[in-house]
């Protein structure tokens, strides 16, 4: 059978990529897409490992060649899901992981149908602004209208919450990562995933519990975060 699609959405600075770290080190049988990107490494960052980094002329020839499920342009940079992600998923029967920006997940929404979406909040506009401020410094870039262009851009995306079937608040990472892989586990569980088999009663029943919390409409924990964005 063919697995699971799972579209993870987050303003830049959200803690995305930590909890899909843990998440991956948490869960069996979860295939990650490793996007490809036309901006430079930061930090420590690898290729192939946190981003395939291609040059620009090489990503648009993919984009000629239709080789992307989805793609955008943020802040004068392109990002993109390869198609033979989804195509090695579907062939081995697993689940899918894809960490794509908001763009990319109405894209996607248009070409996969039984997608799980989720998307992540951060704390608050002060504590996603002090982190913005903490990258660019990493990055040697001190403009500020930089700075809040990105705060400005983080506002437009959580204004597409309601697009997502998930919705988590990553205020305290561990209670994020155990609601995370509770989505997860939960939508294993209902599909029949053979990865669920060995599952427990009583895990099921906390699955479920911590996935339906995080529902669209139903996580009250995301309204003081909307509120510090001055969204109502």
């Amino acid at each position: 059978m063919a697995g699971i699609l799972f579209i993870i959405s987050a303003p830049s600075g959200s803690g995305k990529s930590t909890l899909v770290a843990k998440l991956r080190d948490l869960v069996p049988n979860l295939e990650f897409s490793i996007s490809y990107t036309t901006r430079p490494p930061r930090g420590s960052e690898r290729n192939g490992f946190e981003y395939n980094f291609v040059i620009r002329e090489e990503f648009e020839e993919m984009i000629e060649r239709d080789a992307f499920l989805e793609h955008a342009e943020v802040f004068g940079n392109y990002y993109g899901t390869a198609c033979h992600f989804l195509e090695d998923a579907e062939r081995d029967g697993k689940d899918l992981l894809l960490d794509i920006d908001v763009q990319g997940a109405e894209q996607l929404r248009h070409r996969a149908t039984g997608a799980v979406s989720i998307f992540v909040l951060p704390p608050g506009k002060e504590t996603l602004e002090q982190r913005l401020r903490k990258r660019s410094q990493a990055e040697h870039v001190m403009d500020e209208r930089i700075i809040l262009r990105r705060l400005e851009k983080a506002r437009e995306e959580l204004c597409r919450y309601p697009d997502y079937d998930y919705i988590l608040v990553n205020d305290k990472l561990d209670e994020a990562v155990d609601e995370l892989e509770a989505i997860v586990w939960s939508e294993r569980l209902d599909r029949g995933s053979p990865d669920s088999r060995e599952i427990t009663q009583i895990d099921a029943w906390r699955y479920h519990q911590l996935a339906e919390r995080c529902r669209r409409g139903k996580n009250g924990r995301m309204d003081p975060v909307l509120k510090s964005f001055a969204i109502d």
